[in-house]
């Protein structure tokens, strides 16, 4: 029996393996989301989340300075904030001299190159843990866009270059571009979590920022009423269409690897940069797999990270970002 076509002539050997790749991953591809605390010269480890720290300040800096170092040209910003700062509406969210906005200023100045995208919600700066202000018992959708375009503005007039609302609030988009605009800040872009899923995969995150909902019979006891149904595929490109129509540059999808089918279905529809989050719960899986010796810890990480890029994603959040950049150097 003669075979004419055999795929493995194409396997053969690692060169050929090379030639005919169809997906790179590179350090273009990355973006490494980063804590924030008060303070000077101090980090913190996060348990659940091995190789990750909260940072001040300072070192924050030198982190982004390594980082660009390693070709890694984006980071995600997120601010871990004192408990005497937070209420309801998030008012220190948009504090020309908040924490956000201080590192905002900081990376920019030491790495003018550094692409810096702060998240835009309320989570950090509430006193409730959720996303939105608290009204009656419900999250208050308008009142809380009224809140997010005064961060958004705050965090541009700070440096920002991308504003990366994850928030899922109706309408938000269209309310933040419109305030970017009416303030002269049309060349800040917006990424937006137009497909975000209510998911169990984002508990190590909320520990490291204490942002998880907090326990009271008068509010809603998770994130359910805002995020989306983890059953729903269709719903996400209605997300998306909708975010798209309301002025976002970027399209964000999360969690990352279990829903790879959201990510290759918006991929097919939309042409927009599409932005994945490999979120805190699958690199916490990935750390823990691979200290009991179970995988091995850099190849899980290239090849979880190019099958996002596989599926369609243009960007990838990831906690392995730094890990990543000095794999893909070597």
């Amino acid at each position: 029996m003669i075979i004419y076509s055999r795929n493995r002539r194409l396997r053969i050997n690692a060169s050929i393996r090379a030639l005919v790749q169809q997906t790179v991953l590179t350090t273009n591809d990355l973006v490494m989301p980063i804590f924030v605390m008060e303070g000077e010269n101090k980090q913190e480890s996060i348990s659940s989340m091995p190789g990750i720290f909260r940072r001040t300040l300072d070192l924050t800096v030198k982190e982004c300075q390594e980082l660009y170092s390693l070709g890694v040209k984006g980071v995600n910003l997120y601010m871990k904030v004192s408990e005497n700062l937070k209420d309801n509406k998030g008012t220190e969210s948009w504090n020309e001299n908040g924490l956000m906005q201080n590192a905002i200023k900081a990376i920019k100045d030491a790495v003018p190159g550094m692409v810096v995208m702060p998240d835009v919600a309320l989570d950090p700066y509430s006193i409730y843990g959720h996303d939105g202000i608290i009204a009656n018992g419900k999250i208050d959708n308008d009142a809380t866009n009224e809140a997010l375009v005064k961060m958004s503005v705050s965090l541009a007039a700070a440096g920002a270059d991308i504003l990366a609302p994850s928030d899922m609030m109706d309408g938000r988009v269209a309310a933040i571009r419109t305030g970017l605009e009416e303030g002269g800040f049309t060349d800040v872009g917006i990424l937006s979590y137009a497909a975000k899923y209510a998911s169990s995969f984002y508990g190590p995150f909320r520990s490291a920022l204490d942002s998880a909902p907090k326990e009271n019979n008068d509010i809603p006891k998770d994130k359910k009423t805002y995020q989306m149904d983890f059953h729903n595929s269709r719903e996400a490109l209605d997300e998306v269409m909708k975010d798209i129509s309301e002025g976002a540059d970027i399209i964000m999808i999360k969690p990352g690897m279990p829903y790879l089918d959201i990510v290759a279905k918006v991929r097919e529809t939309i042409d927009l940069p599409i932005a994945v989050y490999n979120v805190s719960g699958e690199y916490a899986m990935l750390k823990a797999a691979a200290q009991n010796g179970w995988l091995d810890n850099d190849q899980a990480i290239i090849e979880s990270l190019t099958c996002i890029k596989r599926a369609g994603a243009d960007m990838i959040f990831t906690y392995a970002a730094k890990e990543a950049a000095i794999l893909l150097n070597q």
